[in-house]
């Protein structure tokens, strides 16, 4: 697993992977209950990883609909 985005926009990583679900792509939100920890607050990110494979096809999908910005390592 690679991490395909990082952000503190809980809408943003909804949008993401339904994006990416409706290519086929198969992705994973981690630290989504870091609320928990941090007080509901919105400061810790939360991160969306997709394999290592499909890494390069979901930065495209993710890019060509406006959330280039959002993606993690970006070249």
């Amino acid at each position: 697993m690679r991490e395909l985005m990082r952000t503190t926009d809980p809408t943003v990583i909804a949008f993401a992977s339904a994006l990416l679900a409706g290519e086929g792509i198969v992705t994973f939100a981690m630290d989504v209950h870091m609320s928990v920890l941090e007080g509901s607050l919105g400061i810790l990110p939360r991160r969306l990883m997709v394999a290592d494979a499909e890494l390069g096809r979901a930065r495209a999908v993710l890019a060509d609909n406006g959330l280039g910005d959002e993606l993690a390592g970006r070249p």
